[in-house]
């Protein structure tokens, strides 16, 4: 008697004894699991599911956890050159002894369904490995989001981040009058100040790219030059 089952995608024809490589099953060597999806019972007589045979199953040991053989896929780029990669990959099988071939009964048998590791459930993983397996949390369906309140869906959003301070200025105590520069009025040396500018020494050592930068930060293209700060501010640095 054989049958073909269908695991991990794949199908195929089984008979008792027969030693089979499946995709990964979450089961440990020496444990019995079940296929449940039978396709097919061939023997004396011929049974076809639409598609699986009702209540029937195909019991197996499972021998060990193996790797498949190493597949190698080699890339090249066209028209790049010395642009070549190799990657290898070996698949996770398990390699199962089958046994028993059941026409009916499957659901009375008390033996544990094969379940691949890639859809093994958490009750399923802890009855393998006796450790308890926190279920992932699942995500808000997108009716669910649609009818949640406005004012939760503000509260999740992440707080706006706050404008950075202007700088502070600092008060005129803290360096020179700079009005006392000619052309230099209230307006500019809140400006000056704002730009960290308190002294005749800083503005006396200016170089050609700083009266650039603060030119175009006051507005006033030309001013540093035509009014002549630079020899000002170093006549009243001398005191």
């Amino acid at each position: 008697m054989f049958a073909v089952i269908k695991t991990g995608g794949k199908q195929y024809k089984v008979a008792s004894g027969d030693m089979l490589r499946v995709e990964r099953i979450a089961a440990n060597a020496g444990e019995t699991v079940q296929f449940n999806e039978v396709l097919m019972l061939g023997g004396d007589t011929v049974q076809v599911g639409a598609p699986m045979i009702e209540d029937a199953a195909v019991q197996a040991e499972v021998v060990d956890q193996i790797k498949g053989d190493k597949v190698i896929n080699f890339v090249k780029r066209r028209r790049k050159h010395s642009s070549k990669r190799t990657k290898g990959h070996r698949q996770k099988l398990t390699l199962v002894k089958i046994g028993e071939i059941m026409a009916s009964g499957a659901g009375k048998s008390g033996v544990a369904a094969a379940v691949g590791t890639g859809s093994v459930s958490a009750a399923a993983v802890a009855a393998i490995t006796g450790k308890a397996v926190a279920a992932k949390p699942s995500k808000p369906t997108r009716a669910e989001k649609i009818a949640a309140p406005k004012v939760e869906a503000e509260a999740e959003k992440p707080a706006a981040k706050k404008k950075a301070a202007p700088k502070a200025k600092k008060a005129d105590t803290d360096g020179d009058d700079l009005s006392t520069i000619s052309g230099v009025g209230p307006v500019i040396v809140g400006k000056l100040h704002a730009e960290g500018v308190t002294t005749f020494a800083q503005i006396a050592a200016w170089t050609d790219a700083d009266v650039e930068a603060i030119e175009e930060k006051l507005s006033f293209k030309g001013r540093v030059g035509r009014e002549d700060w630079i020899a000002q501010a170093k006549e009243l640095a001398k005191g």
